[in-house]
C-alpha cells in the first residue's frame, strides 16, 4: 500500500469509526470478577518505545520479569498514530490491550470496542496520580475503562546548532521566517501526520489571535476551526515531512534536513544519547500532550493476563523505567524517587509540574464535550477530512 493509499485508508477508517461511536457507551461490565490463572499470552497495541523487553537496550526491560512471574508471553503491535490504534482495535479481536491517548480512548469507549475495568482487581490503582485517576478520557458515566500509563507533552524539538537559544514560540514551525542561522525555515520543519495536529494550530492561534476566542483547542467553532485550517495550509509550504514514524523523524534530524518540529521526548532522548545537537522545549504558548491509558478490549482473548499486566504496569519500578526510556511522566508519583534509570530529578526534567500547561489530546465532539448543543463545535470527522485535504494539496 503506498503512502497516499494508506492515508486514505486511515482517514476512511477513522470517519467510519466515528459513526459507530455516536451511540451510547459500552454498558457491559468486566468479563471477569477475579483474576485467575493467566492464559499464557498477552497481545498489546502500543506506541513505539512503550513496551520494552531489553532487545533495544538491555537496561530497559519491563516485559521479561512480567512473563516470568505471570506465565503470559507478551507480543506487541506498534502503532504510529491514534487513528491506527483505533483501526487495529476495532478491526480485530486478537488484541487484549491498547495504550491509547485521549484522542483515541473516547472513540474506543463510545464504540464499545473496550470494556469497563474493575479497579478492585487492580490493587495498585490507588497509587495513581490523583490528577489522572478519574480523568475524562478514560472515565465515562462513573466507570473506569483502563489504567493510566504515562503522560507528557508534545515538545518542540530543535537543532541547537541552528538555535543557540531555545525557541520561545511555535511560530518557528507555523509561520514563514528566517531562523537564527540566517536561513529560512521553508522546507526545514515538520508537522505531525494526524488530524489532531489541528489542535496544535488552534493552541498557537489562542495565544496570537485572541479575538478568535479559542478556549479549548479541541472544542472549536466553525470560525475557529477555519482559522486553524488556514494556518495549516500556510504551514504546508514549510513542511518537508508529515511525520508519524519516529525513526524517520530522527533520521531527518540526524542528517540535518529538519531543524525544528513538534515531537515526543522519546525521539529527543535517543538523539541526545546519540550525541546529536538536539534539545527540546515547551514554548510560551504551552503545548498539546498525551495522557495514555491501558484499555481492555471488549473481546480480549486473554483477560486474566491483561489484568495481571495492568497491575504490573503500575509498579513504581515499571513506571519509572518507562518514563526514563520514553521521556514521559509516570502515572504513579512514587516512581519519581528511588528509580536508578529515571533518577530523582527525572520527573521534574520530564515535566511533572507542567501538567496545567498541557492541553491533553481528546477526540473533538460536535457538542463541545457536552457543554453545548450538537453542531456547535466541529466534530472529529471534519478534522479528518480537512487535514487529509491539506496533506494531499
Amino acid at each position: 500500500m503506498n503512502k497516499a493509499s494508506k492515508r486514505f485508508f486511515v482517514a476512511a477508517a477513522a470517519a467510519a469509526l466515528l459513526l459507530s461511536a455516536c451511540g451510547d457507551s459500552n454498558e457491559s461490565s468486566s468479563t471477569i470478577t477475579e483474576v485467575g490463572e493467566g492464559e499464557g499470552a498477552l497481545s498489546i497495541v502500543a506506541w513505539a518505545g512503550y513496551i520494552e523487553d531489553g532487545s533495544t537496550d538491555a537496561a530497559f526491560d519491563w516485559v521479561s520479569g512480567f512473563e516470568a512471574e505471570s506465565g503470559c508471553d507478551v507480543t506487541v503491535k506498534t502503532a504510529a498514530t491514534s487513528d491506527e490504534m483505533v483501526s487495529l482495535m476495532t478491526g480485530s479481536d486478537e488484541f487484549d490491550l491498547v495504550t491509547a491517548s485521549g484522542d483515541a480512548s473516547l472513540r474506543l469507549i463510545r464504540g464499545g470496542t473496550v470494556q469497563p475495568v474493575n479497579i478492585d482487581l487492580i490493587p495498585s490503582y490507588s497509587s495513581v496520580d490523583e490528577r489522572l485517576q478519574d480523568a475524562p478520557w478514560h472515565t465515562v458515566d462513573g466507570e473506569h475503562y483502563g489504567t493510566p500509563y504515562q503522560w507528557g507533552s508534545n515538545v518542540l524539538m530543535y537543532n541547537t546548532d541552528v538555535f543557540p537559544d531555545a525557541p520561545d514560540s511555535w511560530g518557528v514551525v507555523f509561520e514563514p521566517q528566517d531562523l537564527p542561522d540566517g536561513q529560512p525555515n521553508e522546507g526545514r520543519v515538520q508537522a505531525y501526520d494526524g488530524p489532531i495536529h489541528i489542535a496544535d494550530a488552534a493552541l498557537y492561534l489562542k495565544a496570537h489571535q485572541p479575538d478568535l476566542g479559542i478556549d479549548d483547542p479541541y472544542a472549536l467553532s466553525q470560525d475557529q476551526f477555519d482559522a486553524a485550517i488556514e494556518l495549516l495550509k500556510g504551514q504546508r509550504a514549510l513542511v518537508n515531512r508529515y511525520w508519524h514514524d519516529v525513526f524517520a523523524q530522527m533520521d531527518d534530524f540526524t542528517n540535518g534536513t529538519t531543524v525544528a518540529s513538534g515531537s515526543w521526548p522519546f525521539q529527543v532522548n535517543l538523539l541526545v544519547a546519540d550525541g546529536q545537537p538536539i534539545a527540546s522545549t515547551i514554548p510560551s504558548e504551552g503545548a498539546t500532550g498525551w495522557a495514555d491509558t491501558t484499555l481492555l478490549h471488549t473481546n480480549a482473548p486473554h483477560p486474566n493476563c491483561a489484568y495481571k499486566w495492568m497491575e504490573w504496569s503500575l509498579s513504581p519500578k515499571v513506571q519509572g523505567d518507562v518514563a526514563a526510556w520514553f521521556g514521559s511522566v509516570p502515572s504513579v508519583p512514587a516512581a519519581c524517587s528511588g528509580n536508578e534509570l529515571l533518577t530523582d530529578e527525572g520527573c521534574s526534567t520530564n515535566g511533572f509540574d507542567e501538567f496545567d500547561r498541557i492541553s491533553f489530546w481528546k477526540t473533538p465532539e460536535g457538542n463541545c464535550f457536552g457543554d453545548e448543543e450538537e453542531g456547535t463545535c466541529v466534530p472529529y470527522s471534519q478534522w479528518v477530512t480537512a487535514y487529509q485535504e491539506i496533506l494531499n494539496s
